[in-house]
């Protein structure tokens, strides 16, 4: 099986950016506990607009689907989805231009 890069995209709701963040930090060591995600270091950026985006490698196409079904996974997915808006790449103004630049955010 091989690996699965995915891309994560969270707006957060207005004074929501520092629960978010705090979120998003507990999201890799959940990912990791289920086994779910590789070793492969995770990105976390940031847009101009506020947006949290995460880069990371699920194990395989079956780890997607035990993601959904994790109880664990899910209460992290649902305490994002509380305070953030889940929204994707073309949303942003960065991906308008070639070579988009994003503020990288230590995890």
């Amino acid at each position: 099986m091989s690996s699965i890069i995915f891309m994560a995209l969270y707006r957060p709701k207005p004074g929501k950016e520092n629960e978010l963040k705090e979120i998003s930090k507990g999201h890799t060591s959940t990912l990791r506990e289920e086994g779910l995600i590789t070793n492969r270091e995770l990105l976390t950026l940031q847009a101009e607009d506020g947006t949290i985006i995460e880069i990371a490698e699920w194990k395989s196409s079956e780890a997607i689907e035990k993601a959904h079904h994790s109880v664990k996974v899910m209460s992290v997915w649902n305490k994002i989805s509380s305070v953030a808006e889940l929204t994707n790449l073309s949303s942003l103004a960065e991906a308008q231009v070639p070579f988009p630049n994003f503020k990288p955010i230590n995890s």
